[in-house]
Formats: C-alpha cells, structure tokens, sequence
C-alpha cells in the first residue's frame, strides 16, 4: 500500500482558499460514533484553521451511514451552504450488510453531486475493521475529517 506509513491529513494552508465567508453543512452518522466523533473533529479544526466561522458551520446528525444521502439532500434543500460533509463509518461485519450500505451511501452521494450545484464532499470510511478505522480518524493515518474539510473548501471555490 502505498500510503501506509503516510498521513495525508498535513496540508499547507497557504494554498488553501480562506474560508471566512463561506457556509457549511456537517452531516454526521451515529453509527460508529467514536470514529465519526473523532471525523468531525478533524473536519472542524481544519475549517476553522482555514478561516471559517463557527456560525457557518451546520452540523445535524443522522442514524447511520446510509441516512447520509439523505441528511445531506435535505441540509442542501433548506439551507444557504457553499458545500457539505457526509461523515460516516461503516466497518465490515460477518455478512454482506456492510457491501449494500458501502454501496448505497456512495452511490447516493454521488447522485447528489450530480443533482445540486452545491459539492457534497464523501468522507465515510469502509474499513475491514476498528483499527483502520481509529487509523484513519486521528490515528497514524492521519484524519479523513481533515483532509474532507480541505476538500469542501476547495470545491466550494472552484472556479
């Protein structure tokens, strides 16, 4: 693998756009809630790091990750946003559960990029288990909640 020993959640924050003026939404999944804790604060202190508000920032939560898509059509349908996060975890189990809502949740937020001028930014972890996940949400891999708010920011002032 080659990012194993690497965290990508280090950014130069000199290229980044400042993000004072800027409105988002966080929709956080239950499910998992110690990893998607751990998500939402990365993405937190990364927006705010790069000059966004804490009274332009919407968080509402949701039960698991397949409710993403739709938290996320609904913040982008009543709210004044310039992008959304859809923070998840889903940790593969003993049966196909986990490939459906991987599957879903993707396929959903994919859709939603499609349908709205406004970015939906993908950060749900599909990990085989705890350990990649605590990796990748504050760990040793760094936090996939950093590196979406970097990616929210930059969608947001694309073009």
């Amino acid at each position: 693998m080659a990012t194993e020993n690497k965290n990508l959640s280090v950014y130069d924050k000199s290229t980044i756009p400042n993000a004072k003026t800027l409105r988002f939404g966080i929709v956080v999944s239950e499910w998992n809630d110690t990893i998607t804790e751990g998500l939402y604060n990365g993405a937190i202190d990364a927006l705010m790091d790069c000059g966004a508000l804490a009274e332009n920032i919407i968080r509402w939560n949701v039960p698991g990750s397949f409710e993403l898509t739709f938290g996320c059509k609904k913040m982008l349908a009543t709210q004044k946003i310039d992008a959304v996060i859809a923070i998840g975890s889903v940790i593969r189990g003993e049966t196909s559960h986990f490939d459906y809502v991987c599957s879903g949740v993707t396929q959903g937020i994919k859709d939603l990029n499609i349908a709205y001028d406004v970015p939906v930014i993908f950060c749900v972890l599909t990990d085989d288990n705890l350990q990649q996940s605590l990796d990748r949400s504050g760990g040793k891999h760094g936090n996939k909640g950093t590196e979406a708010a970097i990616a929210a920011i930059k969608m947001a002032t694309l073009g």
